[in-house]
């Protein structure tokens, strides 16, 4: 009997749950603003109902904070929580402190920080900012038009239910990306499509 990888147990699993596909990535945002706020308010958050009318909200208040520069000013006399209606000090920490940081790199619209993700050092860097882990690295870079596996809550149980479990992130990554491979889906696609069952049927 051949043991089967765990890329070939979550395309089984795949197959069964979700379909053939095809799976569509997230559109993401041009508004870097939008891109930040998604970013730093996302996570244990309902996303359609809760963070996605706040960010089109956002964006339609703060049309000038469509460049990062332009966020930066935004954030110097206005409070972002008032802006965001969410009271968190942590989040909204997190939004500024990636805002300096893209500032100081001179990243200023969504193609600069798509490029910008292409150097390992551009990772590193958003590391250090507080509140921001592997996840959100990822999940910024879908944001901006890239095509990665953020693997979150819902990917994890995601992978446990196809039999695959107690895996780092960046092997759980590996395997989710062999699998999109497989199937012949973007690694964005194939986690848009599964975030999007599990967070629906959570």
């Amino acid at each position: 009997m051949t043991t089967r990888s765990p890329a070939q147990q979550l395309a089984a699993h795949v197959r069964t749950v979700l379909g053939d596909g095809p799976f569509h990535p997230p559109g993401g945002w041009v508004h870097m603003g939008a891109v930040i706020c998604d970013a730093s308010f996302q996570a244990r958050r309902k996303y359609e109902s809760t963070n996605r009318p706040r960010i089109l909200q956002l964006q339609a208040a703060w049309p000038d904070a469509a460049t990062v520069r332009g966020f930066q000013t935004r954030l110097a006399t206005e409070d972002l929580a008032v802006a965001m209606n969410f009271s968190s000090p942590r989040r909204v920490a997190t939004a500024h402190g990636i805002t300096d940081l893209l500032v100081a790199n001179g990243i200023d619209a969504r193609n600069d920080l798509h490029a910008w993700l292409d150097h390992e050092a551009g990772r590193t860097a958003l590391l250090a900012v507080q509140g921001v882990g592997p996840t959100t690295v990822d999940y910024i870079g879908n944001l901006v038009g890239r095509s990665q596996i953020a693997v979150d809550v819902h990917l994890r149980a995601f992978a446990v239910e196809a039999g695959v479990s107690g895996l780092k992130y960046e092997h759980l990554q590996e395997v989710y990306e062999e699998t999109a491979a497989l199937l012949g889906h973007g690694p964005g696609g194939l986690e848009h499509g599964v975030w999007r069952f599990m967070s629906q049927s959570g």
